[in-house]
């Protein structure tokens, strides 16, 4: 059991508490990371408002990237060193999930066993939850939980494939599949949004309409693609996208979460055309969907976890991007906090500032 700093989640709506806790040893199939950076990302925010119910107390954070310092028994992977990202969605290999290609949907893991159904945490005695864990300087998770990386990749790099790219190029190269030339609306323009921007310019497509209601927001969006800026202050994107495009887009992707713009993307393609959700909502908020649209026009709605990646393959490739400037990380990463800073950086987020924010740990 090792002693290490992190930030804990006592009361939902209340700041986190930095302090010493307790973490217990690997298992034998599991790996201890030593944090380098972990991304300030929206999902966790919802956890902290308590519009996803976790038990508490809680260690959050799921997008990082570190090193290993330590491996269980059985583990072959990886070794002590090795620079590794993060991911919050192990797979088991075997279940009809993983052997059909579609590990993010692994079964085994949604049974929890993956995740622990121990606590591996601990605050004198008291037994702190967590997952990924990553606001923390060091993290235990199953193997098939990090993906080992060249030496020459950044960490702050990493950790960002960690969910921001593999979350918004994913859900454009692999769960939408979209096709060279293809129109594209992105509706919400945060970290995750700019990676589908991003993945829409990888595959060609011919018109990127980003959407968002912070014009810094929509003018960072330019910089990775977006051909056309449409402010949802100001004007109905829904027919703003449909003047521009002649009647709808052929893919609009919804990166925020909420009923209204995940109406905004369906309402915004056209005849045939494919609507993706992205963005993980507060739990139990539901989208009213016009049946009769959706059966006459032949619309398609799907959702998209986690890129429909399969992280040992996507991940790599991702980086290959970023080394041959296909992909512009460094830019995204605006902010950079200490742990002990992680409630100014969440500040900043529910701001509406634009990039993504990291907490890096020291050395």
């Amino acid at each position: 059991m090792r002693t290490m700093k992190a930030a804990v989640l006592y009361q939902y709506n209340e700041p986190l508490v930095i302090e010493q806790v307790q973490l217990d040893d690997p298992g034998p199939n599991d790996v201890i990371v030593r944090m380098a950076a972990s991304g300030v990302c929206r999902s966790d925010y919802h956890v902290m408002r308590g519009e996803t119910h976790r038990p508490l107390p809680a260690i959050l954070g799921h997008e990082a990237a570190g090193r290993i310092v330590e491996v269980g028994t059985n583990v072959t992977r990886v070794r002590p060193g090795d620079p590794v990202i993060v991911c919050f969605a192990p797979y088991c290999g075997h279940c009809e999930y993983c052997t059909s290609g579609r590990q993010n949907l692994c079964e085994t893991r949604r049974s929890g066993a993956l995740l622990g159904t121990q606590a591996r945490r601990w605050k004198d005695g008291q037994p702190i939850t967590g997952t990924t864990a990553t606001f923390a300087e060091y993290s235990v998770m199953h193997e098939s939980g990090v993906v080992p990386v060249g030496p020459d990749v950044p960490l702050e790099v990493g950790a960002l494939i960690g969910c921001a790219v593999t979350t918004g190029v994913g859900a454009v190269l692999n769960t939408a599949q979209v096709p060279p030339g293809s129109t594209v609306a992105v509706i919400g323009c945060g970290g995750v949004g700019l990676n589908v921007i991003q993945g829409a310019r990888l595959v060609r497509a011919s018109r990127i309409i980003a959407v968002d209601i912070s014009l810094d927001k929509l003018e960072f969006a330019r910089r990775f693609g977006a051909t056309d800026l449409i402010d949802a202050r100001e004007e109905d994107p829904v027919q703003a996208i449909r003047q521009l495009t002649n009647g709808g887009v052929d893919y609009a992707f919804e990166v925020l979460g909420s009923s209204a713009t995940l109406r905004t993307a369906f309402d915004a393609i056209h005849q045939g055309g494919t609507a993706v959700a992205v963005g993980l909502a507060a739990t139990g908020e539901e989208a009213p969907i016009d049946i009769n649209t959706l059966v006459l026009s032949e619309k398609t709605l799907k959702g998209s976890f986690y890129g429909s990646s399969r992280t040992t393959i996507d991940m790599p490739r991702y980086l290959n991007f970023v080394r041959a400037g296909h992909l512009d990380l460094d830019a995204q990463v605006t902010r950079r906090y200490p742990l002990e800073e992680i409630n100014e950086a969440y500040e900043a987020l529910n701001r509406g500032e634009v990039g993504r924010g990291l907490i890096v740990f020291a050395d």
